[in-house]
């Protein structure tokens, strides 16, 4: 491949990328409908044409009917006067129209079918441009769906979502963090007046036994006897049970 090819190559291919970016499709089906109504603007003057060269013919062909048909009247004219000469002049003059109207006669029926050819492609140019018509508003809608379903894909694509997510991670560890530092606060508070009742109960119990351990222990009061030969005297605990307490004292001071 040579180098001119090459180039060539190369700057078709670059002009070729251009012109796909350059495209808008919103813009071209606009263009190409333009294009199509022009078609059918021009496709109207010529079937305008076409038939007024139809009806120009067909008068041409009429008048040279005519023509032959009075020529053929004087001929016969001229026998029924007996002048031939005056016959056979009719009798040419009458073949040359003839002959213009035979012409005229194949001239008529091919534009007819002409006309009648450029009337079925206008049918369906004007069916095929409001089809384009009802395409173009389809696609055109398509087309914004599409714009705006990509300009949504941009918006997502460009959020950083990962950064977002991770914030919202930290700040519901910081939440958790809080919740268990409030839990374990209200525990502890609960904890500590229920050791303080405890202990008050524990106190409580204590006192009444040790309450109940000295009735227990103290001695009964002697009955007292009255004699003339005794005179009345206060009783004295026995010095054992005050040992005991003593030791008992000693045993609590020690715990």
């Amino acid at each position: 491949m040579g180098l001119f090819d090459r180039l060539k190559r190369v700057v078709g291919a670059n002009l070729n990328d251009l012109v796909s970016k350059a495209e808008d499709p919103e813009k071209m089906l606009e263009q190409a409908l333009l294009e199509m109504q022009e078609d059918m603007v021009k496709l109207r003057q010529g079937v305008a044409q076409a038939i007024a060269a139809q009806k120009r013919t067909e008068k041409q062909y009429n008048e040279a009917v005519n023509e032959v048909n009075k020529w053929q009247r004087n001929a016969q004219l001229a026998i029924q006067k007996g002048d031939e000469n005056l016959a056979r002049q009719a009798l040419e003059r009458k073949k040359t129209y003839n002959d213009t109207s035979v012409a005229l006669k194949t001239s008529l029926d091919q534009q007819t079918i002409q006309v009648e050819g450029l009337k079925k492609n206008l049918i369906q140019l004007e069916s095929k441009i409001s089809e384009a018509k009802t395409k173009k508003e389809m696609l055109k809608a398509r087309i914004t769906a599409a714009k705006a379903q990509e300009q949504l894909g941009n918006m997502v694509s460009g959020m950083n979502t990962s950064s977002a997510m991770s914030a919202f991670e930290r700040m519901e560890e910081k939440v958790l963090l809080q919740e268990a530092r409030a839990e374990s606060t209200a525990q502890l508070v609960g904890n500590n007046l229920e050791d303080q009742f405890a202990k008050l109960e524990s106190g409580s119990d204590i006192d009444d036994e040790l309450a109940a351990l000295k009735a227990s222990l103290a001695p009964a009061p002697e009955p007292k006897l009255l004699t003339p030969e005794q005179p009345t005297s206060t009783a004295k605990p026995a010095q054992p049970v005050d040992a005991e307490l003593e030791a008992l004292k000693k045993q609590l001071d020690n715990l």
